[in-house]
């Protein structure tokens, strides 16, 4: 049965941008709009991870106290991790939603497990989960181990020193500037992208 989805995922990404438009500054929006072009003047492709590319073994915390070692998890085949940077990041709570609309009904029926991965303390990263009913696991990717591996990890040009109250570090819990970019990764049996 196809899942019919209410609306695109860039139909709600330009409701976020529109409602932006009409409640941040001028300051914030060009701000944001240039450490957007600045990821995108940086992308190399030939600097992520490639397909056949092997991961080390790595395992993560999830929110339900769970253990998600990538082993484990890709012993019948495929899991897909979608990096998101935070639970309170209003992209990440349009997009998690959307995925479990869109995508997890169809990994379900090919036995592939979803899981969205956050560098954001588990703790901090139960609210998502339990907001949006997700029906797929939200877990710690401790340090952006596995964002750094595969090439997705960033810190935003604007760090204010010292870092103002409500910081990113501050926010995730984890003291530093560093997120991984909105990304999706398919690896198979054996760790293999």
């Amino acid at each position: 049965m196809a899942t019919i989805l209410k609306d695109t995922l860039e139909a709600r990404f330009a409701a976020l941008q529109a409602e932006r438009a009409r409640s941040w500054t001028a300051a914030q929006l060009e701000g944001n709009a240039r450490q957007r072009q600045v990821l995108l003047d940086r992308f190399d492709p030939a600097a992520l991870a490639q397909v056949g590319d092997i991961l080390p073994p790595l395992a993560f915390e999830g929110v339900d106290g769970e253990t998600l070692d990538i082993d484990a998890l890709t012993v019948n085949g495929s899991a897909l991790f979608i990096f998101f940077r935070f639970a309170g990041c209003p992209a990440c709570n349009i997009a998690l939603p959307y995925y479990a609309e869109a995508l997890v009904p169809a990994l379900r029926g090919r036995d592939i497990p979803l899981v969205a991965l956050s560098p954001q303390t588990p703790e901090r990263l139960t609210n998502i989960k339990r907001r949006h009913n997700l029906p797929f696991a939200v877990a710690t990717d401790k340090d952006n181990r596995l964002a750094r591996q595969i090439g997705i990890a960033f810190r935003p040009d604007d760090r204010p020193s010292p870092p103002p109250s409500g910081w990113i570090g501050e926010v995730t819990g984890t003291g530093t500037w560093e997120l991984p970019q909105p990304a999706v990764l398919l690896v198979g049996l054996g760790r293999v992208v």
